[in-house]
């Protein structure tokens, strides 16, 4: 797995902030200490890598720009995709093509950017930026975790599929209401676990997400 500077710069900012402390701190202990520290390094590293825009021309978009905090303990993630609409049109089996590699959003690859080690689904990940793609079913997805984030989100090649770091099964759930724009939101399953819920058209699916201990 490839690590980024993320964990260095994390490591630092911990180390300042145990070194200096401050007069009246109420503390909290080295979890506390490590949560504050990893927060002020997410807030400044976890950003959308976007390819010839700024964040407010990406939000100007046809399938404009969406962003998801991965919050435990602490934003630990951000979840970066572009968010297409029906507008009339087919998704699952039609936009949502089945048994073919999507790139589970529009425009730039979707994309997760981690502060500290987790695991997506049975995939551990250490700190850094991964691309996230699926090949979906009619009754579950496979999510597949890819080394590569900074690319355009098409063609799914070999030549991209060959960097893929692992993959994991997850069942279709079925919403009442249909969901006009692909949302993704975080669902927290406790402390250090959750859901990231995708939702489009009639189908949703949760990809779990734990922090590694």
């Amino acid at each position: 797995m490839r690590s980024i500077t993320t964990l260095s710069t994390a490591f630092l900012a911990l180390t300042i902030l145990g070194a200096c402390g401050s007069e009246g701190e109420t503390g909290g202990g080295a979890a506390g200490d490590a949560d504050a520290a990893m927060t002020a390094v997410a807030s400044e590293e976890l950003s959308c890598w976007l390819r010839g825009a700024t964040p407010a021309e990406a939000m100007d978009r046809p399938s404009p720009l969406g962003d998801t905090d991965i919050v435990m303990g602490g934003t630990v993630g951000k979840f970066c995709y572009g968010r297409p609409s029906a507008r009339g049109r087919q998704v699952e089996g039609g936009l949502i093509p089945f048994g073919d590699p999507w790139r589970l959003g529009a425009n730039e690859a979707t994309a997760i950017h981690l502060a500290v080690p987790v695991r997506v689904g049975s995939v551990d990940l250490d700190p850094g930026s991964y691309s996230i793609y699926t090949i979906a079913g009619e009754s579950e997805w496979e999510i597949v975790l890819n080394a590569e984030a900074k690319r355009w989100g098409i063609p799914i090649a070999d030549e991209v599929r060959a960097n893929d770091i692992g993959s994991f099964m997850v069942p279709v759930e079925t919403v009442g209401e249909p969901v006009e724009t692909l949302t993704a939101t975080w669902e927290p399953g406790g402390a250090d676990n959750g859901n990231l819920v995708v939702a489009w058209g009639t189908t949703q699916v949760r990809i779990p997400v734990a922090r590694q201990s």
